[in-house]
């Protein structure tokens, strides 16, 4: 079900005067500001063609993606490969050593009704807007999306095994995670990667925006040329393939900020007991411990008072939004129904595009930005199961947008692919 092609990838040129790790950087829906401005100091990172600078991004990451190419800054292999990707990690709080295994390749953007691709989250419009524009004009993918294979088997392991023993880069990142990238240039091994993939229908784990900016691009072009061969460069995308059946694969949970409430707060607690049990907690950074492995349970600072919300069973028939039984059951789902919905009146709509609602990873961030008054509350919430992920794809139904967090993420700036005729094959 699933075309997936071998990268003829663009890299930086290993004669520059930096190092790997001065090179990459992180995505452009995780980097922050500050984060962003230390990266823009360098001319050569990766940062400049991902999220790139200025009032005109886009024409400004075409111009350097060309100067870069030109001069040598990036240069591209002379044959295609399979690029294999492990990241080697350790959680906060576990002495566990994981090593989350996959390659990157190309794979055709099938539109969502062909269910090929399965999403598991909504997206936010104006991030999309910015991922066509930014393609359109460079024709590069300048980061690799996130998707999930299933195979109990490991049956490609063995050959990504013997790969990254000869690794072409190794790097240390943002998020401490060790990164290691090689390359497999035999076709009988590509083969059966495109031979194993090709049964598959895939999950979009992680760069839901990207994705989307790849697909209305390819549905863009195959109107201005309906007469283009199938294997056209404009309908592939860059992705990282992991597979599902590993237990290194980890999702950590994304909590809700908002910045103001459209009520007092009295208010707001004496409406969120018409729908939850609600018990204060006296130390605010015991929260994420106190609804551990209890389902519609969540933490909730607010203006300085830390609580424990669970709803209360017998209201979770009232969620009326029209969608799947697996969607309704998920505890993100009853937060954005029963909070953000029916005691703070933002509509499902309205909640794609909030202003004033955040969507923050770290925990103690929740709690400092509330203690600091940039935020008035914060709403912390459990992670998402993989097999949860599954239910909702297979259903066909989406999640409320950022439910997951896929750990660690890809980097950006080890690996770049071109969709330009001249540069594709």
């Amino acid at each position: 079900m699933a075309e997936i092609l071998p990268v003829k990838g663009f890299r930086y040129n290993p004669k520059l005067p930096f190092s790997l790790d001065a090179l990459t950087s992180p995505l452009f829906d995780v980097v922050s500001v500050k984060q962003r401005q230390a990266l823009y100091r360098n001319p050569y990172n990766s940062i400049h063609l991902s999220v790139p600078p200025g009032p005109n991004p886009a024409e400004s990451a075409r111009r350097t993606a060309e100067h870069w190419k030109r001069s040598g800054i990036l240069q591209q292999d002379p044959l295609p490969g399979i690029y294999v990707y492990y990241q080697y990690f350790k959680l906060h709080g576990s002495d566990r050593n994981y090593c989350r295994k996959g390659f990157m390749c190309h794979i055709k953007a099938y539109a969502w009704d062909e269910q090929v691709i399965l999403r598991h989250e909504n997206t936010i419009p104006a991030a999309v807007n910015d991922r066509i524009e930014l393609l359109e004009q460079t024709k590069m993918h300048t980061s690799a999306t996130h998707g999930l294979f299933t195979d109990p088997t490991f049956a490609l392991e063995t050959y990504m095994d013997e790969s990254i023993t000869s690794p072409i880069y190794e790097s240390e990142d943002y998020q401490g995670v060790r990164d290691v990238l090689s390359v497999i240039h035999d076709a009988e091994v590509i083969q059966k990667f495109v031979d194993h993939i090709k049964d598959q229908q895939i999950i979009l784990a992680d760069g839901h925006h990207r994705y989307e900016g790849s697909l209305a691009y390819r549905q863009k072009m195959m109107k201005e040329q309906p007469d283009a061969s199938p294997d056209a460069p404009f309908h592939y995308h860059l992705m990282y393939l992991t597979n599902t059946a590993s237990d290194d694969l980890r999702i950590l949970p994304t909590h809700r900020l908002l910045e103001t409430i459209p009520l007092p707060a009295e208010e707001f607690l004496q409406k969120l007991e018409e729908f939850f049990t609600i018990k204060p907690v006296e130390e605010a950074y015991d929260l994420n411990e106190v609804i551990v492995g209890k389902q519609w349970a969540f933490g909730m600072y607010l203006e300085g008072n830390a609580y424990k919300l669970r709803l209360k069973p017998e209201m979770h028939a009232q969620l009326s939004w029209d969608i799947p039984q697996e969607v309704k059951d998920l505890d993100l789902t009853v937060m954005h129904y029963f909070i953000l919905e029916r005691v703070l009146g933002i509509s499902a709509e309205e909640q794609r595009q909030y202003p004033g609602l955040s969507y923050v990873r770290s925990f103690p961030e929740c709690l400092a930005k509330v203690d600091a008054g940039t935020a008035q509350v914060a709403l912390i919430t459990n992670e998402v199961t993989m097999e949860e992920v599954q239910r909702v794809c297979h259903s066909g139904a989406v999640m409320p947008q950022k439910s997951t967090f896929f750990y660690p993420k890809v980097i950006c700036g080890f690996l770049f692919s071109s969709i330009d005729e001249n540069e594709f094959y």
